[in-house]
């Protein structure tokens, strides 16, 4: 099984001048030591106007400063916004190759919709129109990293004409695809179309198991909506790793419900004033109220002998997942191996979590955890390829020639704008003087007139 770190870049208020500087800066400084204790992935998602809850709006942008800073660890591009308002599928697919190419084919595209109004609202999506949006804008921009060139697509969603995307990415097809996860029947949905699973719920070991197995059933039988198949499923969970449990506790706690109670503030149960409405100021007042209260996990680890994602106690729930000491971190962590969960992805950087504390915290796992998860995963993965051969094969050869339509003409081709202008008003003396420009071009000679011609 291999780990993965998860950044929504949280920031709650109240803010400084300096807070999102320093809150990046921070970050990259935790992917660089992840990078070097050898924890696999570091993920980073794509959400807009979510105050407080998720800074992070422009995640190539910050992954592109990771990979400067690192050498092994993967990028996970997790998630991009694939419903075409949010992104041009050609343009997703600039920024993905273009990363591949900076971090020497460290990419996974991770794709996903959203469900936020503040969100879909503000890019003027219709809820039910999202996961049609999602599944056209990932496949156009899946052929826009595949296709030399893009033989053109008019759907519901994109129209776009030939044109040859470049760059290519370095990985071959295309890096491996993603879906972010909440529900089985997204988990199902990954599986049909062949990609991994981003679950990104708080899910118990057992339960990630069944999703497992819902998973491999339905992997047997996908259709890949890309030319490879990504056969993966990830689970995410609040992490803090400490000596003393009542440390790590006092440490992790705080974040790991302010996480799920702005989430849900966005999500299901809040009224939000752009620039006004205080979520922190909300949790702590609220959280008791609506159910994220930390007091809920103290009580019930008095009664519990193992970790859970989420603890309940009296009617309240609370969320825990990896926050204990090593030896708890790590017999939770295996319940989710024995699940046959592929990635467990750690959620460090969480409300108000100290950054000296989430490196104290990675320091310790990547010493007294990491090593005996990485020492047996590459058994795992010998394993694992030998199962998935033959799925893969069939999953291939079941894709339709379709998916890759051939051009509309074998001779197409697109003019320049003066070009097109000379053949719509048929002059030859403009189709003359444009081939004198192209002479005196290739010379170095190019005519004074270019500037007034193209502006």
């Amino acid at each position: 099984m291999k780990f993965g770190l998860f950044y929504e870049h949280q920031l709650p208020r109240p803010w400084t001048e300096d807070s999102e500087y320093d809150l990046l800066q921070h970050a990259i400084e935790q992917c660089e030591l992840a990078d070097a204790l050898g924890i696999d992935y570091v993920w980073e998602v794509e959400h807009h106007f979510l105050e407080e809850y998720s800074h992070s709006s422009a995640p190539e942008v910050f992954l592109a400063a990771v990979a400067a800073r690192t050498s092994r660890i993967r990028l996970g591009h997790g998630i991009v916004q694939t419903p075409p308002p949010f992104n041009h599928p050609a343009r997703v697919a600039e920024r993905i190759a273009t990363l591949d190419l900076i971090s020497n084919g460290r990419v996974d595209f991770g794709s996903g919709e959203s469900s936020s109004e503040a969100e879909l609202g503000g890019f003027g999506i219709e809820p039910d129109d999202k996961r049609a949006m999602w599944e056209e804008g990932l496949r156009v921009a899946l052929r826009c990293l595949t296709e030399e060139p893009f033989t053109g697509h008019a759907g519901r969603f994109v129209t776009m004409p030939p044109r040859n995307v470049v760059p290519k990415p370095r990985q071959k097809p295309h890096p491996p695809v993603w879906v972010a996860c909440s529900r089985r029947d997204t988990i199902l949905l990954a599986a049909q179309h062949g990609i991994g699973a981003l679950a990104f719920a708080f899910v118990d070991p057992e339960e990630a198991n069944q999703w497992v197995a819902d998973y491999w059933a339905t992997l047997e039988g996908c259709v890949p909506l890309g030319d490879a198949v990504n056969a993966n499923v990830a689970c995410v969970t609040p992490f803090m790793c400490h000596p003393d449990e009542d440390v790590a506790l006092a440490r992790g706690l705080d974040g790991a419900n302010f996480f799920g109670y702005s989430l849900a503030h966005y999500y299901v149960f809040g009224r939000h004033a752009p620039g006004h409405t205080d979520v922190w100021a909300e949790y702590e007042t609220r959280r008791a109220e609506q159910g994220y209260d930390p007091a809920a996990v103290e009580a019930a680890r008095e009664h519990g002998d193992r970790l859970g994602a989420r603890v309940v106690q009296g009617g309240a729930f609370g969320l825990r997942g990896a926050i204990g000491t090593p030896d708890q971190v790590r017999a939770y962590l295996r319940r989710y191996e024995e699940a046959g969960v592929d990635q467990v992805i750690l959620c460090a950087q969480v409300g108000r979590t100290r950054h000296e504390d989430i490196m104290e915290s990675l320091e310790l796992f990547g010493q007294e955890v990491l090593p005996e998860f990485a020492e047996r995963d590459v058994a795992a993965q010998s394993q694992k390829a030998r199962r998935l051969e033959p799925i893969v094969d069939a999953a291939l050869a079941r894709k339709p020639a379709s998916d890759h339509p051939p051009l509309r003409s074998a001779d197409y081709s697109f003019p320049a704008i003066p070009r097109g202008m000379a053949d719509r008003a048929g002059s030859d003396d403009f189709q003359r003087w444009l081939d004198d420009f192209a002479e005196k071009s290739a010379s170095g000679d190019a005519p004074a007139a270019f500037e007034d011609l193209i502006g």
